[in-house]
């Protein structure tokens, strides 16, 4: 009989008091419950106590997902996804080379068996019962493209670094994609593929992040009301505050708080807070919706929560590199430029950057444009 795990997911907090405030969205492995809490065990060994309001119990197996489950992401392996995200599978793909397979999930992302947990507690309907797993070696020309762009795309640059010239590539796959013609234009190894698949992972991730950052920037005027922020009124729930918002960033303390303002009296009638978790790429625009959310008492959208760490370096992003043994914050600049002191701060394609990244820290790029 498989074994189970069960873990305890923040959802909310109550109060900006409690100590899981900053961790919505994370998961902790369960211990005990009461009658009105949930006991976790932290990783020094510590007990800490969350209110069963502001989360959800998740019981999970460790095997092989099957299309149509959830699976809760428990062993991220690489870095551009959090632990505790949750994802509905769409296809089971073997992987011959280490016996190990993995899944694609319905928004087109790819994890290994080794990075997830099968959802047991919270059934989900089946709608696609009728669907075969696939097996990548079997698969035609035309399969594997529906399998998916990104794919192929990260395909063709495994070819093209493998010797192929990209041009007669392109060339043959449009000449191969007929009906009449199954085949690759060139053979692929297992390895081949499985590095393809980790390739367009970090294509996906990156291109998801751009897709949440544009979301956010969008709600900042979106989530307005007749050109203002409407805030209820307790006393008098037929007219609201109309409001402006007034956002503070500490970028040091990756914290951004929102006060709503009145119109004319500039009175501060509601506030929420956002705070990037130590190990999550900070985005000003991510934490500028995340915090007008709150203060407006509305739920954050978990794509804020839970958004793909940033895998590509771009101008503008702040990044920390291991120089020499020396680590250092930097922020990163065309090539050639120099800020303000006369000192570079990092170039875009140097070798500080490209060879020495350690991560992304700060990916908000607001003096760029982005």
């Amino acid at each position: 009989m498989t074994k189970t795990k069960k873990y305890v997911r923040i959802l909310k907090a109550g109060e900006p008091s409690y100590w899981y405030i900053n961790k919505i969205g994370r998961m902790f492995e369960f211990e005990r419950e009461g009658d009105f809490t949930y006991k976790t065990r932290e990783k020094d060994g510590s007990l800490a106590v969350i209110r069963k309001e502001d989360a959800e119990l998740i019981v999970t197996e460790k095997r092989p997902a099957k299309v149509g489950e959830r699976i809760l992401i428990v062993n991220a392996e690489l870095g551009t996804y959090n632990n505790g995200q949750i994802h509905k599978v769409h296809k089971c793909v073997s992987a011959s080379s280490d016996n190990n397979e993995h899944i694609v999930t319905d928004a087109g992302f790819v994890f290994w068996t080794s990075e997830y947990e099968v959802i047991v507690n919270n059934e989900v309907k089946n709608e696609e019962d009728d669907e075969v797993e696939i097996d990548l070696d079997a698969m035609g020309y035309d399969e594997l493209i529906e399998h998916g762009e990104a794919v192929m795309r990260a395909i063709r640059l495994r070819s093209y670094g493998e010797g192929y010239k990209q041009g007669k590539f392109d060339a043959d796959m449009d000449a191969t994609h007929s009906p009449e013609k199954e085949e690759l234009p060139y053979e692929f190894s297992d390895e081949d593929i499985e590095l393809a698949i980790k390739e367009a992972r970090i294509y996906l991730a990156q291109e998801r992040r751009d897709e949440i950052v544009e979301q956010a920037k969008a709600d900042i005027e979106g989530l307005k009301t007749d050109y203002s922020y409407a805030v209820l009124d307790s006393n008098d729930t037929d007219h609201p505050h109309f409001c402006f918002a007034e956002f503070i960033v500490d970028s040091e303390k990756r914290t951004i708080v929102a006060l709503l303002r009145g119109n004319y009296s500039c009175r501060v009638y509601a506030r929420g807070i956002a705070k990037a978790a130590p190990e999550d790429c900070f985005n000003e625009h991510i934490g500028k919706a995340i915090a007008l959310h709150r203060a407006l008492g509305l739920e954050v959208p978990e794509k804020y929560l839970n958004a793909p760490q940033p895998t590509e370096v771009r101008v503008g992003d702040v990044v920390l590199v291991d120089s020499m043994k020396n680590i250092q914050e930097l922020k990163v600049v065309d090539d050639g430029e120099y800020i303000g002191t006369g000192e570079y701060k990092a170039a875009l394609t140097s070798i500080a950057v490209t060879k020495n990244l350690i991560r992304i820290i700060d990916d908000s790029r607001t003096e760029v444009g982005e």
